[in-house]
């Protein structure tokens, strides 16, 4: 017979978690576009382009992916209260390389360009919080390119435009000490285990019949 455990220690702890003042979930698109020459290492003035497929990757930018660039009280209406929140500018930063390759499968990638997008959001998230944002999703494509024109280690495209999509987690936050009664944790018993018996294949008498 197991036996039973011994009951829970509990204790007042007090530990640093970060509060959520605010926290919403974001969905937006934005587009971008150019018609200069766009670096791409490999590639000659003589290099064929026709046929030539074009996609492209995006991630955050590795430095200052996010930036608050204004952080303005405004008074909001909300169940007859008045509620003072803040409107926050945001610049998001992504690093975007494009790919092409030929009908023959060789591939060039262009050098990373920096693409810059503003927008702006309603949080509580008063001075001194931190604000937070996860992409849990972002992904892009390329809308168009127009005519892509080769030239030593470029490709100018007469109408390219790439659309990036974004799902957005935006949280304001602040660190803060709290103080509650926990329970200490206790180890869970080990699973039950034992060898499995000696397991025969089927036999296949039509086949080969029993003598006797």
């Amino acid at each position: 017979m197991q036996e039973s455990m011994p009951s829970q220690a509990q204790e007042q702890i007090c530990i640093n978690v970060d509060k959520v003042f605010d926290w919403i979930v974001k969905e937006a698109s934005f587009e971008f576009s150019t018609t200069g020459p766009i670096s791409f290492p490999g590639v000659t003035a003589t290099t064929n382009l026709a046929g030539a497929v074009v996609t492209c990757n995006v991630v955050p930018s590795a430095t200052n992916p996010i930036v608050i660039l204004n952080r303005e009280n405004r008074q909001f209406s909300i169940d007859g209260s008045t509620v003072c929140l803040q409107n926050l500018t945001i610049q998001k930063n992504f690093t975007l390389t494009l790919v092409v390759t030929l009908p023959n499968g060789t591939k060039f990638t262009s050098n990373p360009i920096t693409v810059s997008r503003c927008e702006q959001v309603t949080l509580c998230a008063p001075k001194g919080t931190d604000v937070e944002i996860l992409f849990t999703d972002l992904d892009c494509f390329v809308c168009s390119t127009g005519t892509p024109t080769p030239g030593a280690g470029t490709i100018t495209f007469s109408a390219l435009v790439v659309t990036i999509s974004v799902c957005q987690s935006i949280q304001s936050t602040f660190p803060v000490t709290v103080e509650f009664l926990a329970t200490f944790c206790e180890p869970r018993a080990e699973l039950p285990f034992a060898c499995p018996g000696v397991v025969r294949p089927a036999q296949c008498p039509a086949v080969f019949p029993t003598v006797g």
